[in-house]
């Protein structure tokens, strides 16, 4: 009776499978089971893409689904449904590692993540954590711990799957959970579904409480869900957020403006890209929305704020300085690296840090007035191969940061984004990303159920 989350390639939505339990095709529990048969497939990326199961918890929320709808209540539109959340959630009586093994010897949580409570209240079956990049410090979601979940495409090569929400965004494109729930410091969430080839949003960061949520910079940290669609996405992110779930309604692409900057966000494309990039323009102008390519002088700010010492070293080092003390030994030796450079910045650089991200906002604020959204790839490239990365670390420091350019842009500005799977068949998965203002996370939601749909339909 049990159902896959993807049907001949296809993505099932979590709209797809409610209808499903509605129609009594299929019972959470099933979907439960099914979720947990693809997670354990020896061929495929479970053993890698998760750190942890809850067999006994999502089981007996699966039954408890069931038993609800078959009493006529539902706690939410997404009750009954299998859902991943990343390893740096906590979960009352489960050590949070955080994708490390510094923390294992750590005290359980006392109580879950305030987002775990709440998809707890709103019926979602959590089957349990995903990797990531150890403390999510990187955008390409390797794990020298735990392994590294590859990514869909190309998987006899071996492709980096994105991070450092990695194992978030495979369990979803996988098919082994309808949705993720990840972070995103400098693109966590976007980059992994960007290279996964599914949809990911960033919300305005305060609108999620990160109470539970180990953290990496607690200026610039937020949470967001990957799934198969905008839909999917707004659902998640109200019941994050705690708002009440939205009738999600597609902005009319004929009223739109927008953006597409010329500088910066376009430098490096590598040609897939570049080409898949090109093509979503002409199909958003052909539903006849107005696209402006011009430069945004506001992008040209942020080498400044993010090139040498920047904003996230200075906070995880004062994080991670005691442990790193006296256990660095046993840290990735990439992360130990990346957070010991916060120990070289002085009180009065961090201030110029903060300083500098004001006016930067400043900045972006005034130059993208009068545009709905401004539109860029979520990634400069497709996804490398693991394993020259692994072997060389300048090319993992090169690639890192090529990675993290265009998706941090959006954290510094303190603004929402999603990221869309531009679609093109038998190629490299891409990215298109759709940015927005602080607290324009409803009205970004609505533009990119109409992005969506025009690229769906090309």
């Amino acid at each position: 009776m049990g159902r896959p989350a993807r049907e001949s390639g296809r993505m099932m939505t979590i709209q797809q499978l409610r209808e499903q339990l509605d129609r009594g095709e299929v019972t959470s529990r099933a979907l439960c089971e099914a979720a947990f048969a693809r997670i354990d497939d020896p061929a495929g990326e479970g053993a890698r893409a998760f750190t942890e199961l809850d067999r006994d918890g999502a089981r007996a929320a699966a039954d408890a689904a069931d038993t609800q709808r078959r009493a006529g209540y539902l706690a939410s539109p997404l009750a009954g449904i299998p859902v991943s959340i990343k390893d740096l959630f906590d979960v009352a009586g489960r050590t949070t590692r955080a994708g490390s093994v510094v923390l294992e010897g750590a005290p359980p949580a006392a109580a879950d993540a305030t987002i775990v409570a709440r998809l707890r209240r709103a019926g979602a079956v959590i089957v349990g954590k995903t990797n990531m990049t150890e403390f999510a410090y990187s955008g390409l979601g390797i794990n020298p711990h735990f392994g590294t979940p590859l990514a869909p495409y190309d998987r006899a090569t071996g492709r980096i799957p994105g991070g450092s929400s990695s194992g978030a965004a495979v369990s979803v494109a996988d098919g082994m959970v309808a949705a993720a729930i990840g972070t995103d410091t400098g693109g966590s969430v976007r980059i992994p579904a960007a290279l996964c080839g599914i949809t990911g949003f960033k919300p305005t960061a305060h609108r999620v409480p990160l109470a539970g949520a180990y953290p990496l910079s607690f200026s610039l940290d937020s949470i967001g869900p990957l799934a198969g669609s905008v839909a999917c996405c707004a659902l998640l992110d109200a019941i994050l957020a705690g708002e009440v779930p939205p009738t999600l309604t597609a902005a009319a692409p004929r009223r739109l403006r927008f953006l597409a900057p010329v500088n910066y966000v376009r430098n490096d494309l590598d040609a897939t890209v570049g080409a898949a990039f090109e093509e979503a323009l002409a199909a958003v102008r052909s539903a006849g929305a107005v696209v402006d390519e011009a430069p945004l002088p506001a992008l040209e700010r942020l080498p400044a704020l993010q090139a040498g010492p920047n904003i996230p070293a200075v906070e995880a080092y004062w994080w991670h300085r005691t442990m790193l003390a006296a256990d660095e030994a046993r840290y990735d030796a990439q992360i130990a690296r990346r957070i010991k450079r916060g120990a070289a910045i002085s009180a009065g650089e961090y201030i110029d840090l903060l300083r500098g991200r004001s006016a930067y906002i400043e900045a972006f604020a005034a130059e993208s007035e009068g545009y709905d959204a401004l539109l860029w790839p979520t990634v400069a490239i497709v996804p490398p191969p693991l394993a020259a990365l692994a072997a060389d670390d300048a090319a993992y420091a090169r690639t890192n940061l090529l990675v993290l350019r265009n998706t941090s842009a959006v954290n510094v500005l303190d603004g929402c984004a999603l990221s869309l799977p531009m679609p093109a068949a038998g190629s490299a998965p891409a990215g298109l990303m759709v940015v927005g203002r602080r607290d324009e996370d409803a009205r970004l939601l609505r533009i990119g159920a109409a992005i969506e749909a025009v690229l769906a339909g090309r």
